[in-house]
Formats: structure tokens, C-alpha cells, sequence
């Protein structure tokens, strides 16, 4: 059982937060709609709507225990296919090239069926993650010559703040009974993102930020870094991307009943792709 718990929570985790990345889909946005050293007024800036879908294929390492059960999770993220039954993930965000705001979703659900002493013992593990924030471009240079988009090169670096909201529920069911745990929480982050025309065609995105605070996690770092290609698909401005991503949650509390605690200290680290579509 103690197996098995492990590998329902890595191919849960590995999914889910699991893809914020390629696109970034949260740094997808910014690189449309680059503004010259000086902005023009607000009510010239024109706003626009960056989707983002991506994948995340992210490995596991740490330790967690829900529900009772003490477990090392030590997953790769081949292992996660054969037990995955739903997964959504995307961004949507929305600019004027200076000031935006975004959010990120994933939802992954895994079952397993595991055999013990002739007695079949199914786990079932949700993970839902949302976060939303805002960034402000509070400094902008150009390096000359335009994007592939009619936008003069540039780099930018670009504050950052919101909250990510996690929650994990675990169903066993076993000798015609069933159990659900769950436990949640919220952890506030600030960070930092930079936006670089390596070219008319690539750019270069890297995002850094730092949260939980004990507010909701003792601790939560993510880290990524994605090299993107701006092209045209169905006649919207896309840029493609591929990177990696590195996400660390230490959280410690009480389950959703109240009654067990909760612990989920895991690393999750792992390449991603995805593509960024502005409308």
C-alpha cells in the first residue's frame, strides 16, 4: 500500500502543477505586446487575451503522509501514463503590455487498483492547483530590430505577485468500504519574470518566484525557463515553447477532517512544452 500511495501522488503532482509550463502560460503574454521605452498613454494601450495550453512532464522526489500513511515519493515520470485518467491544464492572460494579469489551472486525476491477499484495493487520487496574479514591466530596453510580430526587440523584467491554491484528495476503497482525505492550501508568492528577443524569431523567458511563508506552506519555490519561437497558427500570432520547470511545496497541516495530518515535501522538476496564442 505503501507503494502505491507513492505512485498515485507522483503521477497526481507530476501532471498537475505539472503543466504551467511550456507557454509558461503564465509568461506566454508578455512577449506580444512589447512597448517602447516610453509607453504610450493608458488609453492607447490596446489589451489582449493570451491562451495558453502546455505540458508538464514532471518527475517526483520527496516524502508525503495523508490519511495515516508515511510515504517516499520517488517517481519518474514514465510511470505515470498507466494510471492516469484525466488531466486539464492551462493559462489564460490577459495584457496591455505593461500591466498584466493571469491565471494558471491544473486538474489530474489518477486510479489505481492494487491486489492483497486476494482482496482488491482501489486508490483514487485527485489534484487540483490554481494560481492568479498580476505583473507590472518595470523596465524595458531595446536591442534593435523588430520580432517576426512587427515589435521592436527588447528585454524586460517584470515583478510579479498573486497566490497559488492546492488541493489534494485521496479515495481508498477496500472491502466494501470507502474513505476520502483531503487537505488544502493557499500560498501567497513574489517573484520575478524576464522577457529577451534573442531574435526576430526567438525569445527567451525565465520566471523565478518564492512563497508560502507559513501562510499556507512553510515553503513553495518555482522556477522555469522556456526558449520560445513566435510564428502564426490559424492566423493568430503563437509562440511556441519548450523549457524546463522546477517546483518545491513543504506543507504541513491537518487533513480536511481534522483529524490526520498532512504532509506534502516534494520536489517537482521536469521539461515542458506548450504554445502561447494571443487574440
Amino acid at each position: 500500500m505503501r507503494s502505491s500511495l507513492s505512485h498515485q501522488f507522483s503521477c497526481i503532482f507530476l501532471f498537475s502543477i505539472s503543466v504551467f509550463v511550456f507557454t509558461a502560460l503564465r509568461a506566454g503574454a508578455a512577449d506580444f505586446d512589447r512597448q517602447r521605452l516610453s509607453p504610450p498613454p493608458v488609453e492607447q494601450r490596446q489589451w489582449a487575451v493570451i491562451v495558453s495550453p502546455y505540458g508538464w512532464a514532471a518527475s517526483l522526489k520527496g516524502n508525503a503522509s495523508i490519511a495515516g500513511f508515511d510515504t517516499d515519493v520517488d517517481i519518474p515520470f514514465s510511470d505515470v501514463l498507466d494510471h492516469l485518467d484525466l488531466v486539464m491544464m492551462g493559462n489564460v492572460e490577459v495584457t496591455n503590455g505593461v500591466w498584466g494579469f493571469y491565471v494558471d489551472a491544473q486538474h489530474v486525476q489518477t486510479s489505481q487498483n492494487e491486489q492483497i491477499f486476494a482482496h482488491e484495493i482501489g486508490l483514487n487520487i485527485k489534484t487540483t492547483s490554481v494560481a492568479g496574479g498580476a505583473y507590472y514591466k518595470a523596465y524595458e530596453s531595446e536591442l534593435g530590430g523588430e520580432t517576426a510580430f512587427g515589435k521592436p526587440r527588447t528585454i524586460s523584467f517584470e515583478p510579479t505577485a498573486g497566490v497559488r491554491w492546492t488541493e489534494l484528495r485521496a479515495a481508498a476503497s477496500a472491502f466494501g468500504l470507502r474513505k476520502e482525505k483531503s487537505a488544502n492550501w493557499t500560498d501567497p508568492f513574489i517573484g520575478l519574470r524576464m522577457n529577451a528577443d534573442l531574435t526576430g524569431r526567438w525569445n527567451l523567458f525565465a520566471e523565478a518566484d518564492i512563497g508560502g511563508f507559513g501562510i499556507g506552506s512553510k515553503l513553495s519555490v518555482n522556477a522555469q525557463a522556456y526558449l520560445g519561437y513566435r510564428t502564426m497558427m490559424l492566423g493568430r500570432p503563437t509562440i511556441l515553447r519548450a523549457g524546463y520547470r522546477y517546483l518545491h511545496q513543504n506543507y504541513e497541516g491537518d487533513d480536511f477532517t481534522g483529524v490526520n495530518k498532512f504532509r506534502w515535501d516534494v520536489d517537482q522538476h521536469g521539461p515542458v512544452v506548450g504554445f502561447s496564442m494571443r487574440f
